[in-house]
């Protein structure tokens, strides 16, 4: 791998319209290159995507996930940097140890509101919607933060918000107004977030870019 570049392992659950956006951002830099496009789910609409785009994918079971061979696999292949894009399951141990720091995760609400266990796709917008109904808030968002050991607690690299309508908005506006956010900001953020992992492991480690152990 050439100096001054960053693989990057996408993993994702869904149709991967973020994935997408994030390959074909990358395909134009030189510091970047997305090595994988991995899900735990054959049927999902990111794999036809990216082999569309000519990046190679990967179908892992749950049991891979838990056990470490998704993390060794990541890493064997010189993975670097890991950005979930609408990623369902849990990350477990293993994956977070071997990438500490350098695992982005995309969620579809402000955190810390809306975050945590069962808190994805349309269950974070209807509950912004319950909420809005409410009075309790005003706005919804994206956040990109970085994953540790509990869901969506991890520290946050980027948010983006949106002004909400309590008189017009259903939870499929809301959805709509949400995805036009991680349209507009998704890829430019992760890469900005991939290129701040690389500039630490050129600082930590100028003469190798490898992650070796787990």
């Amino acid at each position: 791998m050439a100096a001054g570049m960053m693989k990057v392992a996408i993993l994702a659950s869904g149709e991967g319209t973020n994935a997408e956006r994030l390959i074909q951002s990358a395909a134009k830099r030189s510091d970047v290159e997305i090595e994988v496009v991995a899900t735990h789910r054959a049927a999902a609409g990111v794999l036809q995507r990216a082999e569309a785009l000519q990046v190679r994918t990967w179908v892992f079971t749950k049991a891979e996930l838990g056990d470490g061979t998704v993390a060794r696999e990541l890493m064997s292949n010189g993975v670097q940097c890991v950005v979930l894009l609408g990623f369902l399951l849990k990350v477990p141990p293993s994956l977070i140890q071997a990438f500490s720091g350098r695992m982005l995760n995309l969620h579809p609400s402000l955190l810390p509101a809306f975050g945590g266990k069962g808190m994805y796709g349309n269950h974070v917008h209807q509950a912004v919607y319950d909420a809005l109904q409410k009075g309790e808030v005003s706005e919804t968002g994206i956040t990109l933060h970085w994953v540790d050991a509990e869901y969506d607690t991890g520290a946050v690299f980027f948010q983006a918000n949106v002004a909400l309508d309590v008189t017009a908005e259903t939870p499929a506006t809301i959805a709509e107004k949400v995805r036009a956010l991680e349209a507009r900001h998704c890829a430019e953020q992760a890469l900005r977030a991939v290129a701040e992992c690389l500039s630490l492991l050129d600082k930590n480690d100028p003469q190798s870019h490898g992650i070796h152990g787990i």
